[in-house]
């Protein structure tokens, strides 16, 4: 199932005389597979070597018998270098044997400075590799192709009748859209791994959109991306966000562009929200993903940093790399101004950070939305703020009687309690100034009170709520009445 492309790439690795080629996968036997057409189609034998069964032969129609005294890496290596027939070995989770280890780097050595004698070709396979210097330069690395959209369409097919076969015939049951969404949310994936979902998915004889978060927590689980990249399961519907109604317009006109690169416009590349604290800018970035129907990954920027020179650029380009895997997707970048703001006792982290960043946003080709959410935009630097690295930068203000109403509505009925007893009006009134989690926590101090007095919720006991709190619009009145002078000549209003 490795096709042409995977055929034609490695075989032009071999047929070039690199005498060592690495490869990094889980998929071990897509690779032995795909060696083995190569072998045949170039008359080259082949020859795989393990822990458990040494150098052995595999290209014939059976194994043939191991040689003996293989086992053990350095008589492995001795023996290729002894062999003068040209042969390709697949040396499988050799990793181990590279630390500490002069005398196997010494050997590997001497067999790829004899390439032009004896033309070997050392397939190193395993999940991760690092090769030693010494003989880095003499390697060439391949990557296995991942399956395409019609290739992971072909698999379900294969599976639903593998599935049908075992239930009597039953027909495994499903429509064109979830099951495009199924296809589109397992791009990224290994031939391997995409199956197993796949066999999970319709275990049940059915492919609901209720099982599209699931896949999606599961394939970044098994694409082994947590860290300072995190999965969101719960991702809030934009019914559950009161207000930000040109924020809802903005992305209902851009979600079938981003969706469906068939369409000739430029694709959406995200947005930036600035805003009040607690305005619910969290909420939203949760929200884009939950109205789109996709993944939400969550970049921690205070997890990204590392004492270590260099690991904190290493950590944000594999999150972001890791983030293409998971594509198509909704990137959020939490609190952004912690990551790119200038240092001056950071050594230049921070700029070189903003460096990545900046060449990433630029230059990826696949379907990552970002939503970048930011408190403090004084520390933001110009470079990421410029029209063309981002769409648009939308803020988040406190919200108005319309949208406070709304709030309340979502909180109340979220509870379990009727708003139907509940004076909305009076309580987006009575709420002025308050943002969108001040007002939920007044609910939840009200639902509190109500229940110790074993009375049932009340417009009353939510009001004796919102008295009793002090806002941050008046705590930091000075600070916020600044930030929206700011906003006003800069950004787009999201309600």
């Amino acid at each position: 199932m490795s096709g042409k492309t995977d055929f034609n790439d490695l075989h032009l690795l071999v047929k070039s005389g690199n005498p060592i080629i690495t490869i990094e996968t889980h998929e071990e036997k897509r690779v032995l597979n795909l060696l083995g057409d190569i072998a045949s189609f170039i008359n080259k034998p082949l020859f795989c070597w393990d822990h458990v069964d040494g150098i052995r032969r595999i290209d014939l129609a059976h194994d043939l018998a191991e040689i003996e005294n293989t086992h053990d890496p350095l008589e492995a290596l001795s023996e290729i270098k002894r062999s003068v027939r040209p042969c390709i070995f697949a040396l499988c989770d050799f990793h181990p044997h590279f630390d500490d280890a002069p005398r196997v780097v010494r050997l590997l050595k001497e067999i790829a400075q004899n390439h032009i004698e004896v033309k070997h070709t050392i397939v190193f396979v395993s999940h991760a590799l690092d090769l030693p210097p010494e003989v880095k330069r003499f390697s060439a690395s391949f990557q296995l192709s991942l399956p395409n959209e019609s290739q992971l369409e072909s698999i379900i097919r294969e599976e639903a009748k593998r599935w049908s076969k075992a239930n009597d015939g039953q027909k495994v049951k499903t429509d064109s859209a979830t099951l495009k969404k199924l296809v589109r949310n397992l791009s990224g994936m290994t031939f391997a791994d995409a199956k197993t979902l796949i066999r999970n998915v319709i275990s049940d004889g059915a492919i609901t959109e209720d099982e599209l978060p699931a896949i999606n927590k599961a394939k970044f689980e098994l694409l082994d991306m947590d860290g300072v990249l995190s999965y969101e399961y719960e991702t809030s519907k934009f019914a559950e966000v009161g207000g930000l109604n040109n924020l809802k317009t903005w992305l209902k006109q851009r979600e079938a562009v981003f969706l469906n690169r068939d369409i000739p416009l430029d694709p959406p590349k995200g947005l930036m929200l600035v805003g009040v604290q607690g305005g619910g800018k969290s909420l939203a970035a949760k929200s884009v993903a939950g109205m789109w129907g996709l993944p939400l990954l969550r970049l921690d920027f205070g997890a990204l940093y590392n004492k270590y020179h260099g690991e904190t650029e290493k950590n944000l380009r594999e999150s972001l790399k890791m983030a293409e895997l998971m594509a198509p997707c909704v990137l959020w970048m939490d609190e952004i101004e912690k990551g790119v703001s200038a240092g001056e006792n950071d050594g230049g982290t921070s700029q070189r950070v903003l460096a990545t960043l900046l060449t990433w946003m630029a230059e990826k080709q696949q379907q990552v939305f970002i939503v970048a959410t930011a408190n403090n935009i004084s520390k933001l630097p110009p470079e990421l703020m410029r029209k063309g690295r981002l769409d648009e930068i939308f803020f988040v203000d406190l919200p108005d009687f319309e949208a406070r109403t709304e709030i309340f509505r979502i909180h109340i009925t979220r509870r379990d309690q009727d708003t139907n007893k509940i004076g909305l009006a009076s309580l987006a009134e009575a709420s002025e100034g308050f943002t969108g989690s001040e007002i939920e926590q007044a609910v939840v101090s009200a639902l509190y009170q109500a229940y110790g007095e074993g009375k049932p919720l009340s417009t009353d006991s939510i009001i004796s709520a919102i008295k009793q709190t002090r806002p941050l619009s008046v705590v930091m009145a000075e600070k916020i009445q600044a930030l929206r002078d700011w906003a006003k000549e800069r950004t787009v209003m999201a309600n």
